[in-house]
């Protein structure tokens, strides 16, 4: 009898991928399908690609390859061990690198290392911030007057005899210390201390900082400058930079450098966030309620099951939240969408009609004016006897919901059977620096998105500061923030989120349109006095 041959486990895999300069948008697909798939993912500490990873991979094994328990640096035949340990496991690993992944970044030695280990491996380059920041900063590189463009590590040594020529480009990598000893090598070289560099920060993300200074006065520059620009920076001098005033494109967003408050839950603020980073913001998330089941789900389970059987004629979304409530109660007793075959289905708004267009089912009701409970009541046709084969009405809504809807409804011959399909509950207050940013001007915008959240967010969190802006999605909400004090400044013309973001982009564009016209510079609402705010739109 021979004994049995344990099977042996699968190799893994390694890839070495750049992450980009920093705009996650920036990722190519193949990164992104790797990270996707990848079980391990490898990085460096305070990278670019350490901060992509924290957002994108979700249930990964996140290594930071800087530091020896010692706290001594890892060489790069440590950090290759990391590497072959990992794929010799069969595990699907990436090594995440920041900029292009490839240029200036010593990987050789692991990709070696792999290679002698049997590990297979492939390469992904990123997009490389020496080509992408300089465009997102508004210089391009290769304008008629460019006659070569080099790209200078200057954290080495630099040779700067055939860096001379006015009529070359160069581009910059490096710290700020790096950026003041390569200006005063190239001034020292013969190119002209009067000759201007672009220097840039965090770029490509809507961190982005860029200044405009000379070769002479790189030193005073980032010195004045303080911790706006630190990390890695890029450098761009040349003919490009003349070009800048006209060239710039991502750092005259409307809501460039914004820092906006999102008073939503982190579930639902996706979309929102989403299209604030469009337009150039920073937003910051803080919940201001807690989406919880009914204490008792009996009610919920009876409507669910009458919508089987026949009880409805119809059933009324007023929310995305009461959307997912019924959706969950739908998986919990294996139903799906064909449930809803003879019902009409009727939505409060755009986001409550896309969240159910999103689990297959088109709404046959949706308000075409004012996108709300009165709204949606105002079109709601009375019940007919004789074209209604059923008189009855499944609301699935909030514990706090108002009466609004229901009396109207039975106002108009329908019986309703108004049903708790989840509990808003206060969230705990944000940590204290939040609250002090809050009440101190810091935040650029607000926007709220409902009555519930201007309420919750001055319980737990108090009003915002004079000078930030306040956007709100609909008449009831900015009715709700009237009465809490609150100027309202932006006011969306339908009932979206995407409306109400665009409409506060608007309001950003008008705000630096009458700061150029008036020949000053453009400032954001924080650093704006509050007298000096523009009239509510």
């Amino acid at each position: 009898m021979t004994a049995r041959t344990a099977k042996k486990k699968p190799l893994g895999t390694v890839a070495f991928v750049g992450a980009g300069p920093g705009d996650p948008g920036l990722l190519t697909a193949r990164a992104a399908d790797l990270l996707a798939s990848a079980e391990v993912v490898v990085v460096d500490q305070g990278s670019t690609a350490q901060r992509l990873a924290e957002r994108t991979c979700a249930d990964v094994e996140l290594i930071d390859a800087t530091f020896a328990e010692n706290g001594q640096p890892l060489s790069h035949a440590a950090r290759a061990r990391l590497l072959v340990r990992a794929a010799k496991a069969g595990q699907r690993v990436v090594r995440l690198l920041d900029g292009d992944g490839v240029t200036f970044s010593g990987i050789a030695e692991e990709m070696v290392a792999c290679r002698k280990a049997g590990v297979p491996f492939e390469v992904v380059p990123g997009v490389s911030p020496s080509v992408a920041v300089p465009v997102y900063a508004g210089v391009p590189l290769g304008t008629r007057g460019t006659s070569t463009v080099h790209v200078v590590d200057a954290t080495g040594r630099i040779v700067a005899d055939s860096l001379t020529s006015s009529a070359d480009t160069l581009v910059l990598l490096g710290g700020p210390d790096d950026m003041v000893v390569a200006s005063e090598v190239l001034v020292d070289a013969g190119r002209g201390a009067d000759e201007q560099i672009v220097i840039t920060a965090a770029g490509t993300t809507t961190e982005q900082r860029t200044v405009v200074t000379t070769l002479g006065s790189v030193s005073a520059t980032l010195r004045s400058a303080g911790t706006a620009l630190t990390g890695s920076l890029v450098g761009v001098v040349g003919p490009g930079v003349e070009v800048r005033e006209n060239a710039s494109w991502f750092e005259t967003k409307p809501l460039f450098g914004w820092r906006v408050l999102v008073p939503r839950t982190q579930q639902q603020s996706g979309p929102t966030v989403e299209r604030l980073a469009a337009y150039g913001a920073v937003s910051e998330v803080v919940p201001t309620i807690s989406v919880e089941p009914p204490r008792t789900p009996h009610q919920m389970e009876k409507a669910v099951k009458g919508l089987v059987t026949g009880r409805y004629e119809w059933i009324g979304f007023t929310s995305v939240n009461a959307v997912r409530a019924v959706r969950e109660k739908f998986v919990e007793f294996g139903l799906d969408a064909r449930a809803f075959s003879g019902l009409k289905v009727a939505a409060v708004g755009g986001a409550t009609a896309q969240a159910l267009r999103e689990w297959g089912i088109e709404p046959d009701l949706v308000p075409s004016g004012e996108q709300s409970a009165q709204g949606l009541l105002a079109e709601w046709p009375p019940y007919d006897e004789v074209l209604d084969p059923i008189n009855r009405v499944f609301l699935p809504r909030a514990d706090i919901a108002t009466d609004t809807l229901v009396a109207g409804l039975q106002a108009g011959g329908w019986e309703v059977d108004d049903v708790t399909a989840y509990r808003t509950v206060r969230a705990a207050p944000p940590p204290a620096p939040v609250r002090d940013a809050i009440k101190t001007g810091a935040f650029d915008a607000v926007v709220f998105t409902s009555s519930s959240t201007v309420r919750n967010l001055v319980g737990i969190a108090g009003k915002p500061h004079p000078s930030t802006v306040v956007a709100c999605i609909g008449p009831a909400t900015a009715k709700t923030a009237e009465e809490h004090g609150l100027r309202v400044d932006v006011l969306a013309p339908e009932a979206s989120s995407a409306a109400l973001v665009d409409a506060l982009a608007e309001y950003g564009t008008g705000l630096r349109a009458s700061a150029l016209e008036a020949g000053e510079p453009v400032l954001r609402p924080s650093e704006r006095r509050p007298s000096a705010r523009r009239k509510a739109r």
